[in-house]
């Protein structure tokens, strides 16, 4: 059972849905490469319930044009994540030292955190 999970929100502009999927499916791969035990990207379909007044869209500031994504990446422990995280961040500065990578979303509406694993199976 994972024990560890970092999650993400992101407001992702529609028109750049395809070019943050590439960008995602070329993360997991390294993560994945690298030990992670899973990787998921998941788009909004269902931001409106009724009972909850702070939603996913609020807090990633959605504007016009733009949905929420969420994302996870499970690991044996806090450890064992920034083991493959170190990995994963010298694969890729590696591989696009110099060159400028022009990211598909807001990094300033782009939450993070690490989480351990409290109730699963």
């Amino acid at each position: 059972m994972a024990k560890y999970v970092d999650g993400f929100v992101l407001a992702i502009p529609k028109k750049k849905k395809d070019a943050y999927k590439k960008m995602a499916k070329e993360g997991r791969t390294a993560w994945m490469k690298f030990g992670a035990l899973d990787y998921k990207e998941c788009r909004a379909d269902d931001m409106t319930p009724g009972h909850v007044v702070f939603t996913f869209p609020k807090m990633a500031k959605v504007k016009e044009g733009e949905e929420v994504w969420f994302s996870f990446i499970t690991f044996n422990s806090k450890k064992h994540r920034n083991e493959v995280n170190k990995k994963v961040m010298e694969y890729f500065d590696k591989k696009y030292a110099g060159k400028n990578q022009d990211m598909p979303f807001d990094m300033k509406r782009f939450a993070y955190g690490g989480f351990t694993v409290e109730v699963g199976a």
